[in-house]
């Protein structure tokens, strides 16, 4: 969940750290610290604080050199403190670390360093087991090699000697590293947005492999000593859209650009009028040989399959289940060839989904994974994938990246439902013509925002809310609850309408807000029975109705119309607004919730 990024050639390295953790602050902001070699000292000098790379700006001011690792955290082991800030140095080792250490208690105790460390960290543990086998050899990768064979758990490592000047060793496991090179030096990152600009081309380190970099050369071995040669990928996105634009927050444009990467992951997709995975390289037989499909997520992304589910049991006759990552291997998962898996994952490397996607392999399951990054460990472990075209996002909470999913579990129901004989061509067709229409009607949500924002004042400041809807409106809520949830602070819950009379209607008391949702016909008359029960109770009700729906009494933010089954992406568009100025106008850092990282990297 932190950020890692590095740099050694023939530029100052300051300033290139420092932006590059600008950029990969939302993957830890909690403290921030770069570590340059100094030629000057002949060592590796070291400066970190807490808080957000700002503060570190202002104490970094003189160090200088041409080499050197900076690092961005979300702490795990102990608290936000400076002491605990990376990078760590112990010895001659300087290092920052993403990723956990499970045994780190053990080694600690082993080398008998407690009373020599400084932090409460794990990783500052690694860094004295790198320096107590690199003093008995004086060989920099044999002492790396040496170290990361006693590591239990997920790690990626960046590492400096003192007695090594301009050189950079990389290693990981799980966690990801990416490298690039161009006339000017070479760079690591744990994310390729700290990095891009730099150059198109670019390769995710082999995991247990040794890199070397120095200057303008990349060295990589495995742990046996041989060569490996790279596999570079090229970057497919502006790195100039990762930037704010003329929006006060990522959020906020993140929300406006999905009009335009929902159409490009649906349209890139289609053929003739017809979905189509050939391009993604998609075997079509796990489509149609599958008996049932799980869908294995964290959080957003979880919601997205809860969509797909309603979607593909409606359309495909298949059972659908939809399963936490967190909780999947420990609930002894029913798996079987006949097993199809989908893993949903913005990053790609959320560390859940990614364990629960091999354990679900192991046991003999086919596996199809829809997700964000280029070369993801989660891409790369999927016997299929299908990346969105959602781009960069930087905001922490999900918008884009939902949205495209959703798009994602839409196209691979129509293909499903046509390789099985379950609709004809021109049902797909007609099914497509449909699905075409969502960025047109996210757009027209987009231009009346200031509707949603007005509405967004009545939620200032309450302390709870809570969101009723039937069918698909009410995993569209469980996502809308989310978000208001992480970006506002304001306990939110979202319930199923029909289950308010089984215990959850004694929540609602006078002026307490409710938001409700309604974009399905033949649920219409039971949801506004549900949305009478509330306000005979004294609840203030926020109401999202699609406009075919809506009496002519009734006052609400109209969605626009389109068939039920293609409601979700327009209802949640006008929920992230709501959830945006909530947070923007209580003064929010909207971007960066409280406790909170982008890519959940640790269990």
């Amino acid at each position: 969940m932190c950020g890692i990024i590095g740099y050694t050639g023939f530029s100052e390295a300051r300033g290139i750290l420092l932006k590059g953790l600008k950029s990969l602050e939302y993957r830890g902001y909690d403290s921030a610290g770069i570590a340059i070699y100094s030629k000057s000292y002949d060592e590796v000098l070291v400066t970190k604080c807490k808080g957000r790379v700002a503060a570190l700006e202002d104490k970094a001011t003189s160090i200088e050199g041409t080499t050197g690792i900076g690092h961005t955290r979300w702490a795990t082991h102990g608290g936000v403190s400076d002491q605990n800030s990376h990078p760590h140095k112990f010895g001659s080792v300087t290092l920052v670390h993403n990723g956990i250490i499970e045994n780190y208690e053990a080694i600690k105790n082993q080398l008998g360093v407690e009373k020599m460390l400084k932090s409460q960290t794990d990783s500052e543990v690694v860094a004295a087991l790198i320096s107590t086998y690199y003093n008995q050899s004086g060989e920099p990768e044999r002492a790396i090699i040496k170290a990361i064979k006693e590591l239990k758990g997920t790690f990626a490592l960046a590492i400096m000697f003192d007695d090594i000047p301009n050189t950079i060793y990389a290693v990981r496991n799980v966690s990801p590293i990416i490298c690039c090179k161009n006339e000017n030096g070479v760079y690591i990152a744990s994310d390729i947005t700290a990095i891009g600009e730099y150059s198109k081309d670019y390769f995710v380190i082999p995991e247990l492999a040794i890199v070397k970099i120095c200057n303008n050369s990349i060295v990589i071995k495995d742990l046996a000593g041989e060569s490996i040669e790279p596999e570079y990928m090229t970057l497919d996105w502006d790195i100039n859209d990762s930037g704010k634009k003329e929006f006060p927050f990522y959020m906020e444009k993140e929300i406006h650009e999905q009009p335009r990467v929902i159409e490009k992951t649906i349209e890139s997709r289609i053929k003739n009028g017809l979905p189509d995975f050939e391009a993604d390289g998609v075997d079509d037989s796990i489509l149609t040989e599958c008996e049932s499909i799980t869908v294995i997520a964290c959080g957003t992304a979880m919601h997205s399959g809860l969509i797909g589910k309603h979607i593909i049991e409606k359309y495909c006759k298949i059972p659908v289940n939809v399963q936490m990552a967190s909780e999947y291997m420990y609930n002894d998962p029913i798996i079987n060839d006949k097993t199809l898996v989908i893993c949903v994952s913005q990053s790609g490397e959320t560390i859940d989904t990614l364990e629960a996607l091999k354990y679900a392999r192991k046991h003999g399951a086919r596996s199809l994974s829809i997700v964000n990054v280029k070369g993801s460990t989660i891409a790369r472990e999927s016997e299929n994938v299908i990346y969105t075209n959602a781009g960069p996002e930087i905001a922490v909470a999900s918008t884009k990246a939902y949205t495209t999913q959703v798009a994602v579990f839409y196209l691979i129901c129509a293909r499903m439902s046509l390789l099985k004989g379950i609709m004809s061509e021109n049902e797909t067709k007609e099914f497509i013509c449909e699905l075409m229409k969502i960025p047109n009607a996210v757009q027209c949500i987009l231009n009346r925002k200031e509707e949603i924002h007005h509405l967004s004042k009545s939620l200032l400041t309450v302390e709870h809310t809570f969101m009723i809807g039937r069918g698909l409106d009410y995993p569209t809520l469980l996502e809308a609850s989310l978000k208001l949830k992480e970006i506002s602070y304001i306990h939110s819950e979202a319930f199923a309408s029909g289950e308010l009379k089984h215990g959850t209607i004694a929540l609602i008391t006078k002026k307490t807000p409710v938001i409700a949702l309604l974009t399905q016909d033949k649920l219409k008359s039971k949801q506004i029975s549900n949305i009478r029960e509330v306000q005979s109770r004294g609840a203030n009700v926020i109401a999202f109705i699609k406009e075919s729906l809506i009496g002519d009494s009734e006052y609400a933010f109209s969605l626009p119309n389109l068939t039920d089954d293609f409601m979700a992406i327009p209802s949640i568009t006008a929920m992230q607004l709501l959830a945006y100025y909530v947070s923007a106008d209580k003064g929010l850092d909207v971007d960066k919730p409280r406790n909170l990282a982008k890519v959940v990297t640790v269990e």
